[in-house]
This record gives structure tokens, sequence and C-alpha cells, in this order.
């Protein structure tokens, strides 16, 4: 182990990267139980002991248009975290995902030739395939959590660490279903539909309209069907209906469901991994969306398609992202016999392979500290 290791810096944008980036640091500190960590991040890096200086929720933002809106407060904490850089004088630096705001954080102290790593990386396979060079330069180590993303990295000359995905970390099982329709009074003989309209406040705005339109189609068509929305802590929901229940944890939610509809992202994942039959869909401002299809180079907006390299999971994306498209879709899955159900229940165990074995966080822990030795 590298014992010259006493301080290391982490940045993190946003939710989903400070669930990830706590569980790293939680192997770190059993690596070594002696370092320091500070950085950006959120309360689930604050509870592994981080110093968390900047706080996610006044950083996480997403699409051409709202990062211009907030731009002077995100330069604010770019500045802020490059003086907390010097001030600190890590010995390493780990970068969590956010791209937009990390690789600017990475051009303001290349200077200071702290070694960095980027673990959950960039998706320049998508788009922006130009920031490649620069990243070849500036970071010495790439840690990816998708099989065929740490492929294409390789590929392109930037050497990249594959060591499973996180969410073969989580054990999905039925143990407390009883307690779960318990607690928000639902019958667990009715199918449940589960709500996911994103973990930003402006997919919320954008989404829930449309999810809300799509309940009223659903319930004129299957009245026994029930809902339940998963509802982060970091947004707020208006216009909530009493017959759709609200629960917090994503994964108790998965759990249980019948089946979801699930705005574009790393919960689509959970989802498969959950066996839970998924349309996927996403809606941003019009500029946006061209932005997006003038630079991106995927057939897929859905991680799950993209790890699959086929369409496992329906996309409704944009202006297909209807309440009519989406009740369509979804109303198949909410049959149990539905050959679509059975299909995509299969699709899935194919997937849940490519994703490696438990232990992720232990492998990218033990890469970090030790270096390219020991990542079994």
């Amino acid at each position: 182990m590298n014992d010259d290791v006493s301080t290391i810096f982490i940045s993190v944008g946003e939710p989903s990267g400070d669930i990830h980036a706590a569980k790293l640091v939680l192997s770190l500190k059993n690596l070594s139980p002696n370092i320091k960590f500070i950085g950006n991040g959120g309360d689930k890096m604050i509870e592994a002991g981080v110093n968390v200086i900047n706080h996610v929720n006044s950083m996480s933002v997403m699409g051409f248009i709202e990062v211009v809106k907030h731009l002077p407060k995100l330069l604010n904490i770019l500045n802020d975290t490059v003086s907390a850089i010097k001030l600190s004088k890590p010995d390493k630096i780990i970068l969590v995902d956010y791209p937009g705001f990390n690789l600017r954080l990475v051009k303001k102290i290349k200077d200071l030739n702290i070694p960095i790593t980027y673990f959950i990386l960039p998706q320049t396979w998508a788009w922006k395939e130009n920031r490649n060079n620069f990243m070849k330069e500036t970071i010495l180590e790439f840690i990816s959590i998708f099989p065929f993303e740490a492929e294409w990295y390789n590929s392109k000359g930037l050497k990249t660490y594959y060591p499973g995905h996180p969410f073969n970390e989580v054990t999905y099982d039925s143990k407390n279903r009883n307690g779960f329709f318990k607690k928000h009074n639902l019958d667990k003989e009715k199918p449940l539909l589960i709500l996911l309209p994103g973990s930003r406040q402006q997919e919320i705005e954008n989404h829930w309209p449309i999810f809300l339109k799509t309940t009223f189609l659903i319930i004129n068509k299957i009245p026994s069907t029930q809902f339940l929305v998963v509802k982060s802590n970091n947004v707020k929901i208006k216009n909530i209906p009493a017959f759709i229940k609200v629960e917090t944890s994503t994964v108790a939610a998965l759990n249980y469901g019948t089946a979801a509809i699930s705005s574009s992202g790393t919960v689509t994942l959970e989802c498969a991994l959950a066996k839970l039959p998924t349309i996927v869909c996403y809606k941003t401002s019009y500029t946006s969306w061209m932005l997006f299809k003038f630079f991106s180079k995927t057939d897929y907006i859905s991680i799950v398609n993209l790890i699959a390299k086929k369409k496992i999971l329906p996309e409704l994306v944009q202006g297909e992202m209807t309440p009519l498209k989406l009740f369509n879709n979804i109303i198949p899955y909410l049959h149990a016999s539905s050959k679509e159900r059975r299909k995509t229940i299969d699709n899935y165990k194919e997937l849940k392979l490519k994703l490696g074995p438990a232990g992720v966080f232990n492998r990218a822990a033990r890469r970090i500290l030790y270096g390219p030795i020991d990542e079994k």
C-alpha cells in the first residue's frame, strides 16, 4: 500500500456520485484508516467522514441552458474548489462523474502535479470525444463502471480499469414485502407501477406533468393499478394525488414494483437488476436536446440498452415522450403473462453477467492505492 497518501481530495457534483463516492471512501478507509478526505459532495460522503466544502445540492444541474443559468454560482464553486485543493495539498485527487465541472477543475489544477484518478468517466464515447487528448495528458488513471466504456477508452489509448458495476453490490429481495405494502396501504395482489421522474428538480418539472397524465390513462384501462413515486430528498414534486404513494428508497420501491416508468439515468440499470420491466423516457429544453442530437454518437439513451448493445427497454425521448405513448408501452408490462414482460426479464439475465461480481468498491480502492496489481 502507498503509505505516502495521507490526504485525498474528492470532487463530486450530484446525488448519484455522492452515493458511489461515499462507498469508495469507506473502502479506501478500510485499506488505510488514517487517510483524511476533503472535497465536494453530499450527505452520504459526510456520513462516510468526508469534510465536504461544497454540497451537491448547490451543484446538480443538467443541460446546456440550465448550466448557463447557474454559471456564476458554479464558477464561484469551481474557484472555491481550486483554493481548497491548494490549501489542503492532497496527495491524490479523485474525480467522480460530473465532467463539465471536473474537467474544468483539472485545467485549473494540472500544474500542481497532483496525481488524479477519474472514477465514473465522462461519456466521451457518446459526445465530445475531443476531450480525450486533454484527459490523457492530465489524468493519471481511469476507472470505468461500464464494460463497453472501458473497452472504448482503452481502444483510444486511455488505459482504463473496469472493476465491475456498483449496482451489483445491491441485493434485491422480498423479505419485507408485507411490511412495505402495509406501510403504504397497498394491496400486494394488485399491480404496482413505480414512477421515477428524476433526481434533479428540472427533470421533475419536465417529466412529472406527463407522468401524472399517464397515470389517469392507466387507471381508465386497468383500474386496479396502484402507483408509487420515488422522490429524492433534494427535489420537490407538486400536485401528487392521494392515490400515488411516495417512497424515498429506490431499492425498496424496485423490490416490490410490477413495472416502472423511469427518467433516463443510472436508475434504469437498478430497475434491470431488480428485474423490473421499465419504460425509459426523457425530456429537456429544445436547445439542450438539439445540442445533444448534434453531438451524440450513440443509438440509445438508456444505459441498459448501451450495455446490452441492443434495445432491451423502450425509449421515449423528447417529442416521443407523451402520456399516450407512455401508456401504450407500459400496459404490456403490467400484465404478468405478457410476452413483452417475459422477454425483457430474460434479457436482464444476460445483462447482469456483464456487470461483474460484487466487491467493486474494494477493487477500485485497491487500484487507487496500490496501482495495477492485486485486482482480483
